[in-house]
């Protein structure tokens, strides 16, 4: 078996801002596990907020390439390795390498149906103003994801998208931009444009006051929740939680967190980064239960890899066989 992997960037279609960075081009990470006959691919999107770089989580991928070839297995790999993209990239080249081994689909081996779904649409962060021009321009959009997190103005920008698309569902991602001493008047400014959920809106060392507050609109762990061992101990501050295959470290560790957040009553949403169709692709295995899709990540690049998913407005199709899995 031979283990390799490689960066690759995909340019942003204009700038994608959120409450701590803005970015025009996403960098991701793509391993591939062979054997001669079959390769298999996994996609990560390293992410500074967890101390990864794309050089570091390459270096990361490589340092295992000899475990890998002395027959390291996918279950091997999760005591192997941390969660986090790394892992992420090489589980998900696990399992795509081991459909393409056996011809069954991995949808058909974990006995889970993909279907399709309406994913949330990102509107970035920005002024009032711009925020609700481009939640209008998305207008035809069933659910919209609004970026906040700023000290000042955020009740301004959500009520500002509120009236932009008065049908829409929205939910609010604060991206630990808020504080003890406004998030209060941020949850309740969401409650008044009839949000659906916010998604953390502290940051995640001083997020216990979430368990002394009342939730007037339901709140979901993000940066809080990486994988199945950390939901006992948010399930009094949360509501719910966002699985994401870059923080669980893969799909394996994601179908644990799925049932963990199911046992404890949480509902879930199914998140993603900026990443293309290849990193979108697992996901959808989780997306058709979840009481939240967001997995628009290929929406937001001006191109994606071929062949890619086929998103009709927020609709993602199933992926391919050709394209993962």
């Amino acid at each position: 078996m031979r283990l390799t992997a490689r960066a690759e960037d995909f340019p942003i279609a204009g700038v994608f801002s959120i409450a701590r960075e803005r970015r025009t081009v996403s960098r991701v990470v793509v391993a591939e596990i062979s054997d001669g006959t079959h390769t298999g691919r996994g996609e990560a999107v390293p992410y500074p907020r967890y101390g990864e770089s794309v050089e570091g989580v390459l270096a990361d991928i490589m340092a295992l390439a000899p475990q890998v070839a002395d027959g390291l297995t996918r279950e091997a790999l999760q005591e192997a390795m941390k969660a986090g993209a790394a892992r992420n990239a090489i589980d998900l080249a696990f399992w795509d390498l081991e459909a393409k081994q056996t011809g069954v689909r991995v949808a058909d081996r974990i006995g889970r149906t993909m279907a399709p779904v309406t994913t949330a649409y990102t509107i970035g962060l920005g002024e009032p103003d711009e925020m609700a021009e481009a939640a209008k321009a998305a207008g035809e959009r069933p659910l919209l994801k609004i970026k906040l997190g700023r000290p000042n103005g955020d009740p301004e920008r959500i009520a500002a998208v509120r009236a932009a698309v008065p049908g829409a569902t929205l939910i609010v991602d604060a991206n630990e931009g808020w504080s003890e001493n406004n998030v209060l008047i941020n949850m309740s400014a969401c409650a008044a444009a009839k949000v659906a959920l916010i998604e953390q809106p502290l940051p995640a060392a001083r997020d216990g006051v979430l368990a002394t507050i009342s939730h007037p609109v339901p709140v979901c762990a993000d940066e809080s929740a990486h994988t199945s061992k950390e939901l006992a101990a948010l399930a009094s501050k949360y509501d719910a939680v966002n699985i994401k295959l870059d923080k669980t470290g893969g799909l394996t560790e994601a179908l644990k967190t799925y049932a963990e957040a199911e046992r404890l009553g949480l509902k879930i949403m199914v998140g993603c980064m900026v990443t293309t169709s290849l990193g979108i692709a697992p996901a959808m295995l989780l997306a058709p239960g979840a009481d939240f899709a967001d997995v628009d990540g290929p929406l937001m690049l001006a191109r994606d890899r071929e062949p890619g998913l086929v998103y009709e407005g927020s609709v993602v199709s199933p992926p391919t066989a050709e394209l993962w899995g």
